[in-house]
């Protein structure tokens, strides 16, 4: 249910309930439309999770929020990401570049287009999903198929359930705001965490395929909204700058598009010196001279991973209790597809990030909360003998 929160769900979610608004008597509609978001949703996390099973059973070492290591899955969830915020801030109606009889069939059909809306949150949520359910998902995948099936299940039913419950229950429908001019006030308001989903991702990509990848997404992104505001335009300008921005936005893909998938080398180690990248063995290797460990399982695409880094991570007195114990400190980049590094949160049981293991020899690893603070690592680290 959480994951209706996030930036960049809950304006699919909001706009789908104010919706509600604009036919308060229609209760069939909405019950029926319910079931169809609801379907969505679970289908989906259903069929995301049984993909991952057969890929996983076939021999990949994948994990989940696998889709965000490949740039241009990135890449393509960004230019998705700004159609939707432009259409949301008013700049172009997706019924104009339709032909009226399908725009016609669409709302003939609202049933289906809940289904689809269902299906595009579990698409942009999934990457949201392995800070909560960490510890869920590594069990999942340790399961028989049908057990693991039914963990994917509840978490598609649990982020369906408040849509559901509001479709069904006309006591809540009832306490929604009336219909009136704040709705495209709301609207126009819901682009701006689209935006800064696509600031993130950017960043993320960033990561992977450097400045120049970054900066060639965002040229595309700026002519992209150039595409669709000619689009929406009218008379006989419209011909002439369509066609204009059209052979701009084809150049530049010919051009520079290449360079928004082309990976960078991985650095060697990370830019803190304080921090060591981590690889395989090298745990045991530092455990062998007596000395205790504690590996940062993170990725660029990991909001909460970034959060604990900033935060509890680069507390001064946590960063001297390290010094105090000489913990040597590991960060593992999960950023893009390593099987190595997946095959080491399996053996933690876990199947996502962010995940904080600490090791001392002879003792099992210590696994800390998603969600780190100060006092947790203190408390952790308080359990090792002074070095």
């Amino acid at each position: 249910m959480i994951l209706n929160l996030m930036p960049c769900v809950f304006p699919v979610l909001a706009i789908k309930v104010v919706s509600f608004t604009r036919h308060a008597n229609d209760t069939a509609g909405h019950r029926v439309s319910g079931l169809a978001y609801s379907a969505g949703v679970l289908l989906s996390f259903l069929a995301l999770g049984l993909l991952m099973l057969a890929l996983r059973s076939a021999g990949e070492q994948l994990g989940w929020g696998f889709q965000l290591q490949s740039p241009a899955v990135v890449a393509a969830l960004s230019v998705l990401f700004t159609v939707m915020g432009l259409n949301l801030a008013g700049l172009f109606e997706f019924g104009q570049f339709v032909p009226s009889s399908v725009a016609s069939l669409e709302a003939k059909n609202p049933a289906a287009n809940a289904f689809l809306s269902g299906v595009l949150a579990v698409v942009i949520a999934s990457p949201c999903t392995a800070p909560f359910m960490g510890a869920s998902l590594g069990l999942a995948l340790g399961l028989p198929a049908w057990q693991a099936l039914l963990i994917f299940g509840a978490l598609g039913l649990g982020m369906a359930l408040p849509y559901l419950a509001i479709s069904w229950s006309p006591t809540l429908a009832r306490r929604l705001p009336r219909p009136g001019a704040w709705m495209d006030t709301f609207r126009h308001a819901m682009a701006f965490p689209m935006f800064a989903t696509v600031v993130w991702l950017v960043w993320v990509l960033g990561q992977q395929t450097g400045i120049h990848g970054a900066s060639a997404l965002l040229a595309l992104l700026v002519t992209l909204a150039l595409v669709l505001w000619s689009l929406s335009l009218q008379g006989r300008s419209r011909l002439v700058i369509t066609t204009f921005s059209i052979a701009i936005f084809t150049l530049l893909t010919w051009a520079i598009g290449p360079n928004v998938i082309k990976t960078t080398p991985v650095a060697s180690a990370t830019s803190q010196e304080r921090w060591q990248a981590w690889a395989p063995g090298k745990v045991e290797q530092v455990l062998a001279t007596g000395t205790p460990v504690f590996v940062d399982f993170t990725a660029a695409w990991c909001v909460t991973c970034q959060y604990n880094k900033q935060t509890a991570l680069a507390d001064a007195g946590v960063l001297a209790d390290f010094d105090a114990k000489k913990v040597t400190l590991l960060r593992a980049d999960w950023t893009r597809r390593d099987p190595t590094i997946t095959a080491a949160l399996a053996q933690l049981g876990r199947n996502g990030v962010p995940v904080y293991a600490l090791y001392s020899p002879g003792r099992t690893p210590v696994i800390l909360s998603e969600i780190l603070s100060t006092s947790d690592l203190h408390q952790a680290l308080a359990g090792l003998a002074p070095k």
